[in-house]
């Protein structure tokens, strides 16, 4: 594990930095589901006019996968195994956040003109949201004792 990730039994955080082709008209980045991120990208969404003082996230996914990038401006992200706590602050469009499943995550401090895109590796299913921080606390406890 380095310095910039998160690593437990019940799910894994670390940075992801993407290709970037520059030249004098500027600089092109790409990504490949399965190649740049561990996973094909099923779904693609983002967020922008978000107010300076909102609070994102507040959840975990029993077993989506993503990488959040902040595309313009930045933001922080606190991501939580159930155990262990730590913040990223994302500003720079070539750097991801990949959070697997069982990875609590809670954004804030969105700049002026943030705009956040995320890859994800499912549609959009509310069952596989885990909502109430406690509940995410004791699934973590039961996945990490069987």
């Amino acid at each position: 594990m380095t310095a910039d990730s998160l690593s437990s039994h019940n799910g894994s955080v670390r940075l992801i930095g993407l290709p970037v082709v520059s030249d004098p008209r500027g600089d092109l980045t790409f990504v490949e589901g399965g190649n740049h991120v561990p996973f094909q990208i099923r779904r693609v969404y983002y967020l922008y006019n978000v107010p300076v003082d909102s609070e994102r996230g507040g959840h975990a996914h029993h077993e989506l996968e993503q990488v959040i990038f902040a595309l313009s401006g930045s933001f922080r992200i606190a991501v939580d195994d159930g155990r262990k706590r730590r913040e990223y602050w994302l500003r720079d469009p070539r750097t991801g956040l990949y959070i697997s499943r069982m990875i609590w995550r809670e954004m804030d401090a969105f700049s002026q003109g943030a705009v956040c895109m995320v890859l994800a590796s499912q549609p959009y299913d509310e069952a596989d949201y885990i909502r109430d921080y406690n509940a995410f606390v004791q699934e973590t406890e039961r996945e990490t004792a069987s």
